[in-house]
């Protein structure tokens, strides 16, 4: 799952859902408005929080602090992955009234009146996927449906797990139901979206991959233009899901991989499940079938141990994968995870790699970004003269286009950041 760090500004409504981390927690902060407003939920203010990094916790409580200052009548409520993993630590925040554990935030009832302060369960017992269905996100050009959640494995940086358990994946049929229904209503693009969605249908009977999820919906919902995935693991591709690059035009070319290191040992210490070169070797085996692919990367600087020389294979990684997008995060240690009780690097040497590892992410994104001068794309319009190309690449445009419709945009330059085009 990707994790970049992602901070929705509230609603002008009187309850208002602020949103941090990934397009997960964007998605179920959808289904928590919908059961908020079942539960007759007035006047309060609903932190859906993220615990992949200490300053994804600092930020939320930030925003707890401020929310208090500028509504003092509110209800304060708060919930998502650090709610689940330290509910201690929220609760005893002065400013919050309710603290609900990631298995509760969208149940019903969850947001009535109630006297106790605390409602988290193990989320290790949680066995199944209750699949949300919500009829697409607030304010936003394309859908995503939740197809897993949870995760098996257990890297050693990373908390996600105790945030959202094992892994537990959505029946098909249901999935396919909720891509049709929101294709009707007129959604153009639908994201499949979870923690480890490559882990799809292991729990289920017959173990389905991703990539026979991937066939069945394309094929179930023909009148859907446009099918993407969000973050995957590169371990984990299965041959159905490459045939399906390989064939299926409406399966966007874009992949966004959970790399997080080009170094052999600082893999291994990561408790990462592939080497540097199974990730070369991916990367080439996509563009063998799909060469307009456009691949993105999450990556970790400063990780423990890390030398100058591991860092260096990380930096080579970026063009030697020919990256075209990063999301690069310092290494940020969290509590009861093995990678804290590792020899860290000191601060201000992360903090360097990160701005490294960042700029020449900026110089991937601007080669990418030179490629595509001259070149017509379908853009799907995210808003009014900004839109998306089927490799994700971000369009600024001239013209009249409702957010949600598709055009045909050729591109005639770019400032760095995105391409800038006009209708072809």
């Amino acid at each position: 799952m990707s994790q970049a760090l992602v901070l929705e500004r509230p609603r002008a409504s009187d309850v208002d859902i602020v949103t941090f981390g990934c397009r997960l927690n964007a998605y179920e902060s959808e289904a928590i408005r919908a059961r908020a407003a079942e539960d007759g939920l007035q006047d309060a203010v609903v932190f859906n929080t993220c615990a992949v990094t200490g300053e994804a916790v600092r930020q939320a409580r930030q925003a707890i602090r401020k929310a208090r200052r500028e509504r003092p009548g509110a209800r304060l409520i708060v919930t998502g992955c650090a709610a689940q993993i330290d509910p201690n630590a929220f609760a005893a925040m002065p400013e919050v009234d309710l603290v609900l554990g990631n298995a509760e935030k969208a149940a019903p009832g969850a947001y009535q009146p109630t006297e106790a302060r605390v409602r988290v369960n193990d989320i290790f017992s949680v066995k199944e996927n209750a699949g949300h269905l919500i009829d697409g996100l607030t304010d936003r050009a394309r859908a995503y449906v939740e197809v897993q959640n949870g995760c098996d494995h257990r890297c050693t940086f990373c908390v996600i797990p105790y945030g959202r358990g094992n892994s537990r994946s959505a029946a098909a049929g249901e999935v396919v139901e909720q891509v049709r229904r929101l294709s009707a209503q007129g959604y153009r693009e639908v994201v499949l979206t979870g923690v480890d969605i490559t882990s799809w249908g292991a729990d289920l009977p017959g173990a389905p991959t991703l990539g026979q999820l991937v066939a069945r919906i394309l094929k179930l919902a023909p009148e859907l233009p446009r099918l993407r995935l969000s973050s995957i693991d590169a371990a984990e591709i299965d041959p159905d899901l490459m045939r399906c690059l390989a064939t299926e035009a409406r399966l966007q070319p874009h992949l966004h991989l959970s790399l997080q290191a080009g170094d052999d040992m600082i893999l291994k210490r990561m408790k990462r499940r592939h080497t540097r070169q199974q990730s070369l070797d991916l990367i080439a085996a996509v563009r063998a079938v799909r060469p307009d692919t456009a691949f993105g990367a999450d990556l970790i600087a400063g990780f423990p141990t890390e030398t100058e020389e591991m860092f260096d294979n990380t930096l080579r990684l970026v063009d030697e994968a020919g990256l075209s997008y990063l999301h690069v995060f310092p290494f940020s240690a969290r509590p009861g995870t093995p990678a804290a009780k590792m020899p860290p690097v000191s601060g201000k040497v992360v903090k360097a790699r990160a701005e490294r590892l960042r700029a020449r992410g900026d110089e991937a994104l601007t080669r990418h970004l030179e490629r595509k001068v001259g070149l017509t794309f379908s853009g799907l319009v995210e808003r009014p003269g900004l839109a998306r190309a089927e490799d994700f690449t971000e369009i600024a445009f001239t013209g009249e286009a409702e957010p949600g419709s598709i055009l045909a945009l050729r591109v005639t330059g770019h400032d760095g950041r995105k391409a800038q085009a006009v209708l072809a």
